[in-house]
């Protein structure tokens, strides 16, 4: 049986809540730990990613997952995207630290799962979408983690918009995106792109991965990714030629899944990705 395991924790800069959760097998075997970051406009529980924890935990991992601070869930709300103006005041530098504190309370013992379940020496990074792109940075300057894979990552964080939406974007301060699940119109406050400039040199992924980053990667993308084009895998390797890439065919952005995930199976191509990443993780840590 798989032991599924919560905990709180709270940004000390911006003091705001979010949650992790931990799934493993409680077997007094110490395994590797594999983190998941979930991307832009995601959370932790979006459709399949539970059965994405037990999948790995089947597979000996201790699989953490967790909400970043500022992406619109809170702890104890609905479940899905609701504070709408903590998501506006979200920037990268934010989800980093997030991610950083999260492997910091699991150094520290401050998770609920015992020390006994886990080497800490064998520790990975997942992430999907944009959170692709953070664990490549977080690894980049973070070597206690031992090996990283991206599922369908972007290349850079900047966007490339036109100049006169950025110009727009800073007269007003604001500018919305839409969540086409929900109808929402998602906020972004312009601080993003400051805090995108003055933190260049941590946010640039081509810099990092090329110059930094020196963990195992693998690199994973559907050819018909309808939200971040294929081309960013192919970029993605360019700059770590020895990274192992995997392409998907006729995969998109989310490998099958939907939210709402009624079915107590992985999607097919979500499964396919899941059973590589795995068996990455294991040649690695």
């Amino acid at each position: 049986m798989l032991t599924h395991a919560s905990f709180l924790l709270t940004g000390p800069d911006h003091g705001r809540a979010f949650e992790a959760d931990a799934t493993f097998r409680a077997d007094g075997v110490a395994k590797p730990v594999v983190i998941f970051v979930h991307g832009f406009k995601g959370f932790k529980d979006w459709g399949h990613f539970p059965l994405l924890a037990d999948f790995f935990a089947e597979r000996g991992f201790v699989f953490v997952k967790l909400n970043l601070s500022h992406n619109g869930i809170v702890v104890g709300g609905t479940g899905d995207l609701e504070d709408l103006e903590a998501f506006g005041r979200n920037n990268f530098s934010i989800e980093l630290d997030d991610i950083g504190q999260v492997i910091e309370a699991l150094f520290a013992g401050k998770s609920p799962v015992p020390a006994a379940e886990m080497d800490l020496q064998r520790m990975g990074l997942v992430g999907h979408s944009r959170g692709g792109g953070l664990v490549l940075l977080k690894a980049a300057e973070d070597p206690r983690v031992r090996a990283v894979a991206t599922w369908a990552a972007i290349a850079e964080v900047h966007p490339h918009w036109p100049q006169a939406i950025f110009d727009e974007w800073e007269r007003t301060g604001i500018l919305h995106v839409p969540n086409t699940r929900t109808g929402q119109q998602l906020p972004m406050h312009y601080q993003i792109v400051e805090d995108y400039h003055a933190h260049r040199p941590r946010l640039d992924i081509a810099h990092n991965v090329r110059r930094k980053l020196r963990q195992p990667l693998l690199i994973v993308h559907g050819d018909q990714d309808e939200t971040v084009n294929v081309a960013a895998a192919h970029t993605l390797h360019q700059l770590r030629p020895d990274a192992e890439l995997l392409l998907l065919p006729d995969a998109t952005h989310m490998f099958g899944g939907a939210h709402p995930w009624a079915k107590n199976e992985l999607p097919e191509p979500a499964r396919f990705v899941a059973e590589r990443t795995a068996d990455f993780f294991l040649r690695h840590l």
